[in-house]
């Protein structure tokens, strides 16, 4: 896809263990009647140019969602930043100068998180979200720019914590209310899953 001078790429990371499931892969898990992926993939595509997947292993097993994979690029699963460098080298190439990055386990991602997060930075600098208190490192836009120091917090300096680079680079915070419901709210154990088949069952537009 050509993207348009303000386009934004988005990436899905979902390169990680998902330990406190279990292991796999936490965002194939059903919620009702369809994939937690494909929720968040069907919210996000609309708000992005172009959309990627970051996933480590066998890709065939995301065949069903149509998005290209990225894999890391840093060996040994050091967590998020390396799906985000892996985001901004691939947008780097393609042309683009933002990256629009949501995790894997947020079935309810606001439909108006790429605009508002564009809408509450400057050029330059990127923008994290926030609710109920609380920020929400993996839910970001990222300017291309930040790619050398991303990488070399990795690879340098073993900078595992998505908060600490945000913080260091000084990300602007976009607030969403968190009523009727959190828009981050995640599914990243069995605990979360419950919650999110409850909060389905009042809200079903969620």
């Amino acid at each position: 896809m050509q993207k348009t001078e303000s386009a934004v790429m988005g990436v899905i990371l979902a390169g990680g263990l998902s330990r406190r499931m279990g292991g796999g892969d936490k965002g194939l898990s059903f919620l009702d009647g369809r994939t937690i992926l494909e929720r968040i993939a069907a919210r996000l595509r609309p708000q992005v140019a172009a959309l990627f997947l970051n996933a480590n292993g066998d890709a065939r097993r995301f065949k069903a969602l149509g998005l290209s994979i990225l894999p890391d690029g840093v060996p040994d699963f050091p967590g998020p930043l390396a799906g985000v460098l892996a985001g901004l080298d691939h947008a780097a190439q393609a042309g683009f100068d933002e990256v629009a990055v949501v995790p894997c386990d947020a079935p309810f991602l606001p439909a108006d998180l790429v605009t508002r997060l564009r809408a509450g930075t400057q050029a330059g600098r990127g923008a994290v979200a926030v609710s109920a208190g609380r920020r929400h490192p993996t839910a970001a836009l990222w300017p291309v720019h930040l790619r050398t120091a991303l990488r070399k917090a990795l690879v340098e300096e073993d900078q595992r914590r998505v908060e600490t680079f945000l913080r260091r680079h000084d990300f602007a915070e976009v607030v969403w209310p968190a009523e009727p419901f959190d828009p981050f709210a995640n599914v990243n154990d069995p605990g979360g899953m419950a919650e999110a088949e409850a909060l389905l069952a009042h809200f079903p537009a969620a």
